[in-house]
């Protein structure tokens, strides 16, 4: 709204300068900035924290219905991405199969959800044994 007051304020006085313009609430509604999107609530743990090598866990996230969810792995070595959707309750269960990661090394697990336009992030992590 002040810009398109600031507008009308100069068109008006612009016929002293011998120049003449308007500034329509269309103009002024499209250069305002765009509001950012609210972050999605994410909240992430492991079904195991302490996971032996060659066997199967899970990456538990709670989330808003139905959104996207992406997690990546960083192993040591390697970053291991893996995807799926959250169900009606806002709950996502994304699998990762343990084999041969380096004992001891704690590998963090980052979470992105995605709803829309609006996004949230989390972590999580596990150490692998023998």
């Amino acid at each position: 709204m002040k810009r398109y007051v600031a507008g009308t304020l100069a068109a008006l006085a612009a016929p002293a300068a011998g120049v003449m313009f308007a500034v329509s609430p269309a103009t002024a509604a499209s250069t305002a900035p765009a509001a950012p999107s609210a972050a999605l609530r994410c909240h992430a743990s492991m079904s195991d924290s302490r996971p032996k090598d060659y066997t199967t866990i899970y990456v538990n996230v709670g989330t808003v219905r139905y959104a996207g969810v992406t997690t990546v792995a960083h192993y040591k070595t390697v970053n291991r991405e893996h995807t799926g959707k959250a169900n009606a309750g806002g709950t996502a269960e994304i699998a990762y199969y343990i084999s041969g990661a380096t004992p001891g090394y704690r590998v963090t697990v980052s979470v992105t959800v995605t709803s829309g336009r609006s996004r949230g992030t989390c972590s999580t992590s596990f150490m692998p044994h023998r």
